[in-house]
This record gives structure tokens, sequence and C-alpha cells, in this order.
């Protein structure tokens, strides 16, 4: 699951998991929430033929 290890060592990913486990989110919704979101960045980058950045903003 490519989303673990996003959330293991990319930094934006590493927050945002921690801070939807800090308001009390099991593992499994928050990451759902990080696998979300990755697939939304993976999205918008197939769609505008952008690479990826490793700090979005």
């Amino acid at each position: 699951m490519c989303a673990l290890v996003m959330v293991r060592y990319n930094a934006d990913f590493k927050e945002r998991y921690a801070r939807l486990r800090a308001k009390g989110k099991c593992a499994k919704v928050a990451l759902v929430a990080c696998m979300r979101v990755l697939l939304i960045r993976l999205n918008a980058m197939v769609r505008d033929g952008t690479p990826w950045r490793d700090h979005a903003v």
C-alpha cells in the first residue's frame, strides 16, 4: 500500500496522519483519508501533466 509508505516517510502525509490520529480517528480511517488525498494529488498530476512535487502548495 503506497499510502502506508507515504505516511511513514513523507513529511506532509506523516503530519496529516498524526493530526487525524490526535483528533481520535482510528488508524484505518486516518490511513484511508491519506489515501484519498494521495489519489486527489495523483489525479491532478495526470490531469495537468506535472511531475511529483514533494511539498505540494
